[in-house]
């Protein structure tokens, strides 16, 4: 039972993992570089992940410099 578990849920991850490579080469402005992030050891994927936290940072700093961005991430953070 137990290997039935482990293969039906190897399946789905696989799945999962091609929809989202499609998701990201069909997108134009999405990094063709992300395909095979899976095959990445740890501290590969934690430099990337650096990268993306900065991003995102930066991202929320510039939302909260615009008068309706102040207001979603008030609302978000309370």
């Amino acid at each position: 039972m137990v290997f039935l578990i482990h293969d039906a849920q190897n399946r789905d991850t696989a799945a999962m993992q091609i929809k989202l490579d499609e998701i990201i080469r069909a997108i134009d402005t999405a990094h063709n570089a992300l395909l095979d992030f899976d095959q990445l050891d740890q501290k590969e994927l934690a430099e990337f992940r650096k990268h993306y936290e900065r991003l995102a940072k930066e991202a929320r700093s510039d939302l909260r410099l615009s008068s309706s961005g102040a207001k979603i991430l008030n609302r978000v953070e309370h």
